[in-house]
């Protein structure tokens, strides 16, 4: 399974910033599919996750502010980020989880988002 992800970069507070990561070797629709985020010293934290189905769940700090969509089949899943804040800034690191034996995760490289004040 390998994860593509791509959209990060720097935008001001406020701005909007869209992100995609897209599973090859790995069905989407055995899986759940996302985004977390990292900033050092920090745990890895939710930001958002999507079933093939269309079930999200956020973060509590993400809601109303990020929406997270899946294409199944491009087997691909995209988190509009609107509304930015300083704290946003982190490492988005992408997530496949397949949800059917043989249950399994995978994680992208990470993609960093800056949100300047």
């Amino acid at each position: 399974v390998q994860l593509q992800a791509s959209g990060g970069g720097e935008v001001q507070a406020g701005g909007s910033l869209r992100l995609s990561c897209a599973v090859s070797g790995g069905r989407f629709s055995a899986a759940r599919m996302g985004w977390y985020r990292q900033t050092p010293g920090k745990q890895r934290e939710l930001v958002a996750m999507i079933t093939s189905g269309g079930t999200a769940s956020y973060g509590d700090s993400m809601q109303g502010r990020f929406v997270i969509t899946g294409d199944n089949s491009k087997h691909t899943v995209y988190l509009q980020m609107n509304n930015l804040r300083p704290e946003d800034t982190a490492v988005y690191y992408c997530k496949f989880q397949r949800v059917v034996t043989p249950t399994f995760t995978y994680w992208g490289q990470g993609t960093l988002v800056t949100v300047s004040s």
